[in-house]
């Protein structure tokens, strides 16, 4: 089972709304990142509105958030944009082709005409700065954004602001050398009149202890001020970082060739994908009623229930490689050690399961869908989707 703690949420989000309140610009929540809308009634105060990838984002957005809608996507086609001219405010695109196929249909929509709707362009600013090359937009060839040298002597007539995003869980330093490129190969269009907001996209890690909110701050409130433009941030992961867990139970525990193995009725690749993709590596908790009430916990924590924090292969006594119950070969967690051995009907946490987990959540073999529950700020567990058959059954036909 996912579980949400809402206040968890809420302590993430009152952290944003200070840091948007001191830099005086504007926060939205990155969709593609958390878009559990069952828990929006509770943030939708502390931020601005929804950045959406596409359009079932957007109508995500537009029935359940309300507030801004950012719309951007690295292609639209006709019912995109006839659909998304109708309630998005910024409506960003990645090419120029795109543009000038779409310039016409969105110039002469009321919306734009009335100043309601802006349109803007992706940047690639060609500076890269993550660890990740799968996550990395500025890669020589990348189909992300616009260089310089694309944009150079093009027509930006209807063009009124840039948006860049190239950072995946990053502090606010790597901010700093973005911006210095951004600035240096197109600040002369942010300084134009023309302009009149720089997107600065998501991939900051805001709400971690170690990120350094007031560099943001300074470099938010600088942007600001040279470019006369306002500024928004598209936060996803600092969102729902370290607000919710994945709930699973041990269903077999065997050895083979000197590994002992144990399968979950949870997945990898079905469940928690970037464990395989990043790859990510996430803590778990074994929960056990007889367990000290350790300094080290998951994010959602129950009554009663004690944890023992899992540690690296061999540091504790016994070391189990955690699998999933699909035929995938690799639909592996990881060498996880446990001062006992597991067996079957044990309970495993995995923690910060909220964020790029149920938004890439899939039905692969037929597994099993854990549902999705929220703990309110009293405890209280409420269930707020559960997975049956015609799921998997529908999915397709």
């Amino acid at each position: 089972m996912y579980v949400i703690s809402i206040a968890a949420l809420k302590r993430n989000t009152a952290i944003l709304r200070h840091v948007k309140e001191a830099a005086g610009c504007g926060l939205v929540l990155a969709l593609k990142g958390f878009a559990c809308w069952k828990t929006f009634p509770h943030i939708r105060d502390d931020l601005d509105g929804c950045c959406a990838s596409g359009l079932w984002e957007g109508l995500l957005a537009r029935d359940h958030f309300g507030k801004h809608v950012l719309a951007y996507s690295p292609a639209y086609d006709e019912d995109d944009i006839r659909q998304l001219c109708d309630f998005a405010h910024h409506l960003d695109f990645n090419s120029l082709s795109q543009w000038r196929r779409f310039r016409e249909s969105v110039m002469s929509h009321p919306r734009f005409r009335s100043g309601e709707l802006l349109c803007g362009l992706r940047i690639n600013p060609e500076c890269s700065t993550g660890q990740t090359p799968i996550y990395d937009p500025c890669v020589a060839g990348s189909r992300l954004g616009i260089t310089a040298e694309q944009l150079a002597g093009a027509d930006l007539s209807g063009i009124s602001g840039l948006h860049f995003h190239t950072l995946c869980e990053q502090n606010s330093d790597d901010l700093e050398k973005t911006l210095a490129a951004v600035d240096a190969k197109f600040g002369h269009l942010l300084r134009s009149r023309q302009f009149t907001y720089l997107n600065m996209g998501g991939g900051h890690w805001i709400t971690k202890p170690c990120y350094d909110r007031e560099r943001l701050v300074r470099l938010v409130q600088k942007a600001r001020h040279d470019y006369r433009a306002d500024v928004w941030l598209e936060p996803g992961e600092a969102v729902a970082i370290h607000t919710g867990v994945l709930r699973a139970s041990v269903m077999d525990v065997f050895e083979s060739r000197g590994h002992r193995l144990a399968i979950l009725d949870v997945s990898a690749t079905a469940h928690m994908p970037d464990v395989l993709e990043m790859p990510y590596r996430p803590d778990v908790f074994l929960a056990e009623r007889s367990a000290d009430h350790s300094p080290q916990r998951p994010a959602v924590i129950f009554k009663d229930e004690g944890y023992v924090s899992a540690g690296d292969p061999g540091a504790h006594a016994f070391t189990h490689r955690l699998g999933g119950p699909t035929c995938l070969a690799g639909d592996v967690i990881g060498d996880y050690s446990f001062p006992r051995p597991l067996v079957p009907g044990d309970t495993l946490v995995f923690d910060d399961m909220a964020h790029y987990t149920m938004v890439k959540t899939t039905t692969f073999n037929g597994v099993k869908h854990p549902p999705i529950a929220l703990q309110h700020e009293d405890g209280e567990l409420e269930v707020i989707r559960r997975f049956g058959y015609h799921d998997f059954r529908d999915r397709l036909a």
